[in-house]
């Protein structure tokens, strides 16, 4: 199972219900979906800018996150939604370890 990163931009619709419910009601809505998708919600952020929340899942598959990814973003209460899949220090020295066969560009 992998570790993921949801960036979204609300839709005037997603704020007008972010304001209604507050953050702490969209927080439990996101995290009984994550839940649903057998995953668990580490952490979930607003923030000032060209983005508005940042959501961290862990537990679940690309398949998924694919389907919390398109549950969102079918709603309309997100403009935008980006999805980055997070790897661990670990993962990162595992990669390192791994040799591969490639050829640059015009060599």
């Amino acid at each position: 199972m992998a570790r993921y990163l949801f960036q979204g931009s609300y839709s005037v619709e997603g704020i007008k219900g972010v304001l209604k419910e507050g953050g702490t009601g969209r927080r439990a809505a996101v995290e009984a979906a994550v839940k649903s998708l057998g995953g668990k919600l580490e952490a979930y952020y607003f923030a000032f800018g060209k983005t508005d929340v940042f959501v961290i899942v862990d537990g679940i598959d690309n398949t998924a996150a694919a389907a919390f990814a398109m549950g969102i973003t079918q709603t309309g209460s997100l403009h935008s939604l980006t999805t980055t899949v997070l790897l661990t220090s670990e993962e990162i020295d595992k990669a390192a370890k791994k040799t591969m066969s490639y050829r640059a560009p015009g060599r």
